[in-house]
């Protein structure tokens, strides 16, 4: 009897666990808000490299030219603060201590602002007859602060989005339910350096008349938000 009696408990359960309905997912709308924005660079990286000259016809020391370099950037009214060695360069100082037949290489790293003073370092280079030189990339001082923009950019597009779509069949956008930025693209202009160093030289044997001015191309960034929008 008791057998019976479980059996018919169990029957029971199963029935009404059967009968159990999932609650209904509220209605909802899911948006991709974009955001754009062009900026010209403000940090403009220059790699220099001094080599001690091998054939004789030159025989600068690295140190003669690293003299003559810092006075000839002070002379076009370079910060020397914006000057700095490179990782490599470092290294290589440690092993010419120990083996002082090393061939003769230093380089340097030197941070401007604006596509002019780039041509008046390209020049003076020229000028310092170093040849070894090309623009290692661009950036922005305020990236991060730009990157932010774009983002709140991005999620009001979301909801602007959503709302004009809504409008459309008279219903009206509720609160996000899910917000996920997609992966940011960020699209550095950096130069080889035999491009660069042709450009430079292309511009600044222009006529003396006419427009001599330099410019890079802007550095691109743009951001990309999911948004998960219940429906009112």
């Amino acid at each position: 009897m008791k057998k019976y009696l479980i059996l018919i408990l169990i029957a029971f359960s199963i029935s009404s666990f059967a009968q159990v309905t999932m609650p209904e997912e509220k209605p909802y709308i899911e948006i991709t808000g974009e955001a754009e924005k062009e900026i010209t660079p403000d940090e403009i990286y220059i790699a220099i490299t001094l080599l001690e000259n091998q054939d004789g016809k030159d025989n600068r020391s690295i140190e003669t030219q690293e003299k003559e370099l810092k006075k000839g950037l002070a002379q076009i009214g370079i910060d020397l603060k914006n000057l700095t060695l490179s990782d490599a360069s470092s290294n290589y100082i440690k092993v010419k201590w120990l083996k002082k037949d090393a061939v003769g290489r230093t380089e340097y790293q030197l941070k401007v602002t604006d596509a002019t003073m780039v041509g008046k370092v390209f020049e003076k280079l020229d000028e310092l007859k170093i040849q070894n030189a090309y623009i290692a990339k661009v950036d922005h001082s305020k990236m991060e602060e730009f990157e932010k923009e774009i983002r709140i950019a991005a999620i009001k597009d979301a909801k602007e989005k959503a709302d004009y779509l809504l409008t459309a069949i008279g219903e009206s956008t509720g609160k996000p339910l899910i917000v996920r930025e997609n992966s940011n693209n960020f699209y550095p202009q950096v130069y080889r350096a035999q491009e660069s160093m042709m450009y430079m030289k292309t511009s600044m044997n222009m006529d003396a008349a006419a427009d001599t001015s330099l410019d890079f191309k802007k550095i691109k960034i743009n951001a990309s938000v999911y948004v998960k929008f219940a429906i009112k």
